[in-house]
């Protein structure tokens, strides 16, 4: 496995320094193995273009989405002040992270509680990175076709749709939208903590749906920029035809390329 390099905040503040960007973890990238290689891909990409970049390590705890979206304010406020407490004790005023849950709920809803950050989701750092010429990408894909899967958070939700499309755009991979895209797009199913509970009495499971109209573009390839879509399109993936198409993170794509 290739060696990355990772501080922790404790390590720039034990050498007198201050981190470029705090990378935000998240509970689905610390903890689910699947969603783990998107981290490992994104702090690769970061490797390669030489950001200075921290993480907080074991100070980091769930950013309180779960909690909030499950109805439980209570328990948001109390972990939302608690990190909150860590994140202005380092002074971080730059936060990154590869999860459109944690990017919406430290974006838009830590101001309330004290929190004030600029946020920024991963597709769009790395879309930055390449335009200001940090990062050089030799495509060479087996892949023939990739489409795309707008993460309710990342799009509907804070109206981020072209960066990861640029990054597509400069993968050289044909490219086939869904009939259902961009503010149009359909849920995968996670999204309002239903990730962690049953579903409703229904005919069809949401990540089906969803699914299934990734399939019907024929990719080979079904890109997204969340860890919990990654987690439901490849449950939808293994549930309708297993090995017709695989879900990868934009991150690992672009980690792919260089």
């Amino acid at each position: 496995m290739e060696s990355l390099k990772v501080k922790t905040i404790n390590d720039f503040v034990n050498a007198g320094e201050k981190p470029e960007i705090l990378f935000w973890v998240g509970s689905a990238g610390s903890f689910d193995e699947r969603a783990k290689k998107i981290t490992r891909a994104f702090v690769k990409i970061l490797n390669k273009a030489n950001i200075n970049f921290a993480v907080l390590g074991e100070q980091e705890s769930s950013s309180g989405d779960a909690a909030k979206r499950a109805g439980n304010e209570f328990l948001f406020q109390m972990q939302a002040l608690m990190n909150i407490e860590i994140l202005n004790s380092y002074d971080i005023t730059n936060i990154v992270t590869t999860c459109p849950h944690s990017y919406n709920t430290l974006k838009n809803e830590y101001s309330d509680l004290g929190g004030n950050y600029k946020v920024t989701h991963h597709t769009e750092f790395i879309s930055d990175l390449i335009k200001h010429g940090k990062l050089n990408l030799t495509t060479d894909f087996n892949y023939k076709k990739i489409t795309y899967h707008d993460p309710c958070y990342l799009g509907r939700g804070n109206d981020i749709y072209e960066s990861p499309r640029d990054l597509i755009a400069n993968l050289n991979i044909d490219f086939v939208e869904m009939p259902r895209n961009k503010r149009k797009s359909f849920c995968c199913g996670a999204g309002g903590a239903q990730m962690f509970k049953e579903a409703e009495n229904g005919k069809f499971e949401i990540n089906i749906i969803r699914t299934e109209e990734a399939l019907k573009t024929g990719a080979d390839v079904i890109a997204t920029g969340c860890p919990f879509c990654n987690t439901m399109m490849t449950d939808g993936v293994k549930n309708i035809s297993e090995g017709q198409a695989q879900v990868k993170d934009i991150a690992e794509l672009i980690a792919e390329c260089i």
